[in-house]
């Protein structure tokens, strides 16, 4: 008997090894969560308050930010006016309860980029009447014109890795460059914006290519359209070396995401903008619009790019 038992248990072993599935080779290109060895490779650890895994609960992330916004106010209101600067705050909490730290400092990078690339020759363009408002400072409005679309993908995104699934068919990696490509858009969009009118030499109307002053709704020129690029990549590159949320390819998806998405946000700003029938089409609405189209196209290209 104990000779029979020796003999089946073989048998036994063998047929479990052959019910055993056999992993599927994918041909799918990660594009947004596989950063360089020296970066965490675990990007769900950035939902937590500094890289520990889980979402950051609303009230820790708000005291959090209540200290360092208490800490840094007399540098953040000069870029923001004091309703900007609350509304920056109400921000700040919810992307670091959505994100953690590291989905959290991409949009201050952009504030901080954002604020020093507009005072550069500030008062010539003051002078020709092209310089942003209230000395540059951002208003609750600019806040969430800018920053509406990041907040909705940070929000998926911790809604995709808390259920271990995709969010409304949005795997939570394609999320994260959502959220990382509408702030490069952001990003190119006042690089373009503020280099093209201190120092574009020939501006140019997107949909004609007629000439025209400098800081002309819907105008490109060549200084401009560089500094978009540059821009973008900027922060794309930040999310990638620096905090390990999106992969090299990554970099390059954001900073094309955000380049077309300025091209579209011109012809909406020649176009559209400032037309009587179209009141509600302010510069908020159009900012939106295009953060909105840099997220989607690089969320697009994470879904349908293939090896």
């Amino acid at each position: 008997r104990s000779v029979a038992v020796r003999q089946k248990t073989p048998m036994r072993s063998v047929a479990v090894r052959q019910q055993l599935p056999h992993p599927q080779p994918t041909t799918r290109l990660n594009l947004a969560l596989v950063p360089p060895p020296i970066l965490s490779t675990d990007v769900g650890s950035c939902f937590g308050l500094f890289a520990s895994s889980g979402s950051v609960p609303l009230v820790s992330s708000a005291l959090l930010n209540a200290i360092l916004f208490f800490a840094l106010r007399r540098k953040l209101l000069t870029a923001l006016t004091p309703e900007g600067f609350a509304h920056s705050l109400a921000l700040g909490t919810m992307l670091w309860a959505a994100g953690g730290w590291r989905v959290w400092s991409v949009c201050v990078l952009y504030l901080f980029l954002g604020q020093a690339v507009t005072k550069v020759g500030f008062e010539e363009k003051d002078a020709l009447g092209i310089a942003e408002g209230r000395g540059g400072r951002r208003g609750a409005e600019n806040v969430w014109g800018s920053a509406m679309t990041a907040t909705l993908c940070a929000a998926g995104a911790a809604q995709s890795f808390m259920r271990g699934d995709s969010f409304l068919g949005i795997e939570g990696a394609a999320w994260i460059l959502g959220y990382v490509s509408s702030l490069a858009t952001k990003l190119a969009d006042t690089f373009g914006s503020e280099i093209g009118k201190a120092y574009g030499k020939s501006t140019f109307l997107i949909t004609t290519l007629r000439r025209v002053p400098r800081g002309t709704d819907g105008a490109v020129s060549l200084e401009g359209t560089v500094a978009t690029a540059v821009g973008g990549a900027i922060l794309a590159s930040y999310a990638c070396f620096g905090v390990g949320l999106i992969s090299v390819q990554g970099i390059a998806v954001a900073t094309v995401s955000a380049f077309l998405a300025t091209l579209v946000e011109s012809l909406i700003g020649a176009t559209l903008q400032g037309k009587e029938s179209l009141e509600w089409m302010t510069n908020e609405v159009v900012n939106f619009i295009n953060t909105l189209v840099g997220a989607a196209l690089a969320i697009l290209i994470k879904k349908k790019t293939f090896l």
